[in-house]
């Protein structure tokens, strides 16, 4: 499997940044309510999933207020949601070149070349993970408790080669720095790494012992259920949705989890499909969410656990229209049909 270095890293939490409003004067009051407006729309629409319109409002809030840096960082967002990665690129880069010192500005211009890197070919990707890396740095070393930055690093100096300037032995004491910053995210570190290495015992050891640290972060929480679904891990599932319902009860992830969960220790089958159908109703097309495909997926594996196999084909066939490229939903349609 090719080594993501882009979005496929554990991604920052929402970054919101109030829009200045001491302005004096009428005129330049009357000019930031209409700004404020454009960036609340682009906001907006970015949370609903409609990105094409967030870029289109975003663009013109930046016409009207080209150093704000948060409007570039949520077009670089929805760009980045687009596959546009050229442009993802040109956006961060703007934002860093409005505020230099920004970690979450630094981040997010690494990510953007990280997901260059992904899809670029074997003579530039080498270059554009070295910028990855570079970015990440600095982010760090902006800002030490930008735990998303300090994962992202981690987990590619864990995978990536010394070619593109990665390397086990450069993430040790990036690792040790997190022992007595927030031992969640420092027992999270060390499993990523060991899952990176694909030594998955020690990797369930570590994740069990960041969920037991009280981990603040959604995204490490939700990061852990996406391993814990390819490992078939049924009472870590439910235990990631309980501790998600305490950290950020609003983000319907929680549901996806404990619908597999349910579905995997074959419980409550009413209850998990509620849960997909409720999480296919409110969960954005986004990245670091489940995608619609594989809920629909999970949807057939509960049908075909009850026998009902008109309903198992129908979430199979969903799920490939959404997803052709799903192997697993195409090899669970097959068996349906043939049996």
């Amino acid at each position: 499997m090719r080594r993501r270095w882009g979005m496929g890293i554990r991604r920052q939490a929402k970054y919101w940044v109030m829009l200045p409003v001491l302005l004096a004067g009428t005129a330049s009051i009357s000019a930031t309510v209409k700004q404020g407006e454009a960036f609340e729309a682009g906001r907006r629409a970015y949370e609903n999933g409609d990105y094409a319109k967030a870029v289109l409002e975003l663009q013109a809030a930046a016409a009207k207020e080209p150093q704000n840096g948060d409007i570039q960082l949520l077009l670089t967002k929805s760009y980045l949601e687009l596959q546009e990665r050229d442009a993802a690129i040109t956006s961060a880069e703007k934002a860093v070149a409005i505020d230099p010192q920004s970690s979450v500005f630094h981040e997010w211009l690494g990510r953007a070349y990280g997901e260059k890197a992904d899809h670029a070919s074997m003579f530039t990707a080498p270059g554009l993970a070295r910028k990855t890396h570079r970015e990440f740095e600095i982010a760090v070393r902006l800002d030490e408790k930008n735990f998303a930055a300090r994962q992202a690093l981690i987990e590619f100096d864990c995978a990536a080669p010394g070619l593109v300037g990665g390397g086990e032995e450069k993430a040790k004491p990036e690792i040790e720095k997190l022992q007595s910053m927030d031992e969640a995210e420092w027992h999270y570190a060390l499993g990523n790494c060991r899952r990176q290495k694909k030594d998955f015992a020690d990797a369930d050891a570590e994740f069990k012992l960041a969920l037991e640290s009280h981990p603040k972060s959604a995204e490490l929480i939700f990061d852990i259920g996406d391993y814990a679904v390819r490992r078939g891990q049924a009472e870590r599932l439910m235990e990631i949705a309980d501790l998600a319902t305490k950290v950020d009860a609003a983000d319907p992830r929680g549901m996806f989890y404990r619908a597999v969960g349910l579905i995997l220790k074959n419980e409550k089958q009413e209850e998990a499909e509620r849960l997909l159908r409720e999480y296919l109703q409110k969960a954005p097309k986004r990245t670091g969410y489940p995608r619609y495909a594989v809920a629909h997926e999970w949807l057939g594996r509960l049908h075909e656990n009850k026998g009902e196999k008109e309903s198992a084909l129908k979430e199979y066939q969903t799920a490939l229209q959404l997803d052709p490229k799903n192997k697993s939903a195409r090899e669970s349609l097959k068996r349906v049909e043939k049996n």
